[in-house]
């Protein structure tokens, strides 16, 4: 198996992934957040400068923003819900995409710009959902729930993280526990903590060859574990 990293795609790339991306049109409406006016904090004033000089056009700025919230968009909202390392990048790509071409429907509000970057995370990979028939950790009716829901949000952008992070962990977990431990050990090491071929073989004492075929197999049995749970439900 590969590495478990994030690619990031340019700002630059993403007018020439825009001709010829054929992803679901986006909704015509973005989030739109209301709290009750509250004394911002500097970050919160250095985050809304930069949300105003992308929203003008400074692809910079822009840039900035996804390289700071690109990282989290995958951890804790892509790659839980599409169970996937290669779906989850594809993913933040056209996120990105998305959030180039969407970005000057953007308005400010006190709870910063990662719940609206939230949304069109949750919105691609809803789109991923319903375009493949592959085992997923999350239902597209799922996905739709929580968008939902997150369009009416008006929690702390760190709060949604935590929960979003809190859900992805108890199911996985869940899932874990259905299967071997030594599989179990395997997926721990080198998809949740993002340990290197060479550090998760030392650690379970096998050589990297026979780690991967164990990595291998304990993903099937995953796999296996969700069909199980899918029928049961």
């Amino acid at each position: 198996m590969t590495a478990v990293a994030l690619r990031t795609v340019p700002v630059a790339a993403c007018a020439a992934r825009l001709r010829t991306s054929r992803s679901t049109p986006q909704r015509s409406h973005p989030c739109r957040l209301w709290l009750v006016p509250a004394p911002e904090t500097e970050q919160a004033q250095s985050e809304r400068e930069l949300c105003e000089r992308a929203r003008a056009g400074d692809r910079q700025a822009l840039g900035d923003l996804l390289r700071q919230y690109g990282p989290r968009l995958f951890r804790s909202v892509l790659l839980p819900r599409l169970g996937s390392v290669a779906l989850a990048e594809e993913a933040l790509g056209v996120t990105y995409v998305k959030v180039v071409e969407h970005f000057g429907q953007f308005s400010w509000q006190s709870v910063g710009v990662y719940p609206w970057l939230r949304v069109v995370a949750l919105r691609v990979a809803l789109d991923q959902l319903r375009a493949r028939r592959r085992e997923t950790l999350f239902e597209p009716a799922d996905l739709e729930r929580e968008i939902d829901a997150g369009e009416q949000q008006d929690e702390e952008a760190k709060l949604l993280e935590q929960q979003d992070l809190s859900r992805a962990r108890d199911r996985v977990e869940r899932l874990l526990g259905r299967i071997h431990p030594r599989y179990a050990e395997a997926i721990r090491l080198r998809v949740l903590q993002e340990r290197s071929r060479e550090e998760a073989a030392n650690t379970i004492g096998v050589t990297v060859a026979t780690f991967d075929v164990v990595l291998h197999r304990a993903m099937a049995a995953v796999r296996k574990a969700m069909s199980a749970e899918r029928a049961a439900a």
